[in-house]
Order: C-alpha cells, then structure tokens, then sequence
C-alpha cells in the first residue's frame, strides 16, 4: 500500500487535546485520521450527525443578543428605512 502526505491546519489547543486522547486510546493522529477517513469513504458522508453542539457553538454573548435586539426594535419601528434587495441598499449607500 502507497501513502501521501497530507497537511491541513488545526487549532493548537484542540491538537493537544486530541493527542491526549489518541495516546489514552493507544493511537497516534495518523490512525486516528485515517480510521476517520476509512469510514467517511465506506459511509459516503460524514460519519458522524453534525449539530451546533458539534462545532463548539455557544451562546450569544450580551453584545450579540443587546444587537439582535436593536436589530427587533429596528423591524418594529414605522420610520425604519427598509430594502427589497441588496442592490437597492447598495445603490442608495453609493449614492451618498
């Protein structure tokens, strides 16, 4: 059997982590990632169920929700300019 290098960027802390966890199930990353793509290629997808919990989503933080909230006020309020497009927006801000 014929092998490639492959290189890709991870985050530095998730790598630790995820050679820790490799040397606690008696593996390094090469297996580990080769036993992932094994399996992707024998399912034809991810073989695994991705949600917001799978990629580290957390919740908004007050800056977040304090802008989704005037965003809500904004909709509300009579006087607020609105668009049908994009274009429309774009064209008015170039115009000014």
């Amino acid at each position: 059997m014929s092998t490639t290098l492959v290189n890709f960027r991870l985050d530095t802390q998730l790598k630790k982590k995820l050679e820790k966890l490799c040397d606690e199930l008696g593996m390094n990353l090469t297996t580990a990632f080769t036993i992932f793509a094994k399996k992707m290629v024998r399912e034809q997808g991810i073989p695994f169920r991705i949600n917001k919990e799978s990629y580290g989503y957390e919740d908004p933080n007050e800056e977040t929700i304090a802008a989704f909230e005037e965003g809500e006020r904004m909709l509300r309020d009579p006087n607020s300019k609105t668009y049908n497009s994009s274009e429309e927006l774009f064209d008015e801000l170039d115009a000014e």
